[in-house]
């Protein structure tokens, strides 16, 4: 059975603001190689549009973006969203029944299914769909942005914390 992991960057603020700050070398590869052992990703509408910058080459890239474009492109993806009609390549819309579907999808599947975007990480959270918390803490304050919980605050309980980079701390948190 799959496990669903909502983990994102966030400020000290408690923000999820990819503009404002960014993931250095050692934690951009941290990712790369989670996007290449993961069993898919599932996006909500916002999301999945910033992260189709993936899915084009871009002569400005090194090593390392190319390795996490292939992963990602490699990865099955599941996008909810209601305005949307199609979606790109290797991915599957999803606008009906998420609770039926999601727990279809987890049944079918085996390993980590990342979970991206806070609305959609609260609508799986509130089914009691999300398997494990992931914060990635980085030392900034921002004061704005979209926040990591995007509605009801779930009760949970630290299972891990791990020093990423010098600077960024993952705490680890499962549904209490």
């Amino acid at each position: 059975m799959a496990r669903l992991v909502f983990g994102m960057n966030q400020s000290l603020d408690g923000y999820v603001d990819h503009m404002a700050f960014a993931p250095g070398p050692l934690l951009f590869r941290h990712f790369i190689e989670e996007a290449e052992r993961q069993a898919g990703s599932l996006y909500g509408r916002r999301i999945y549009e910033i992260m189709r910058y993936w899915d084009d080459e871009h002569p400005e890239w090194g090593a390392e973006e190319r390795a996490f474009a292939a992963a990602w492109r490699k990865q099955t993806k599941w996008v909810v969203s209601r305005s949307l009609t199609s979606v790109g390549p290797n991915a599957r819309l999803v606008s009906g029944d998420l609770e039926g579907t999601i727990r279809r999808l987890k049944s079918e599947r085996d390993g980590e299914i990342e979970v991206a975007g806070p609305e959609l990480a609260q609508s799986l959270g509130e089914l009691g769909l999300i398997d494990e918390y992931r914060i990635y803490l980085h030392p900034v304050v921002i004061g704005h942005g979209k926040p990591y919980f995007a509605g009801s605050r779930p009760r949970l309980r630290l299972v891990a914390h791990d020093l990423m980079t010098e600077d960024v701390i993952r705490l680890t948190y499962v549904p209490a």
